[in-house]
């Protein structure tokens, strides 16, 4: 008996979800780099990213432009509460060398 067994490879492919695919083609799409680029710098192949691009084309219009105004505004909400945090840390500095200065030799006494 003579059995002959196949020897093929097994391919694993990666499975990525929506989000993600969606996040890449934005990010490529806003960064004016390549598909190559991208893809290299997220590991993807480039077949890969190009079909998602085909596959969000359909994506409403304002979508992507959405998407950057969002991230404007979380930006500049970002920095202002940065702003007001970094006033209140140097208010809690000079409040702190006030209380922990030494009182003067003749101020007290």
């Amino acid at each position: 008996m003579n059995t002959k067994e196949e020897t093929t490879p097994t391919r694993k492919y990666k499975r990525y979800d929506e989000a993600f695919q969606r996040s890449t083609v934005e990010h490529w799409m806003l960064s004016g780099k390549s598909a190559r680029q991208v893809a290299q710098e997220l590991g993807l192949n480039v077949q890969s990213l190009q079909k998602w691009k085909r596959k969000f084309k359909a994506l409403p219009a304002g979508q992507v432009a959405g998407t950057l105004e969002a991230l404007q505004a979380e930006n500049r909400r970002l920095q202002k509460e940065l702003h007001r945090m970094m006033q209140q840390r140097d208010i809690l500095k000079k409040t702190l060398g006030i209380i922990s200065e030494v009182p003067g030799n003749g101020s007290n006494g």
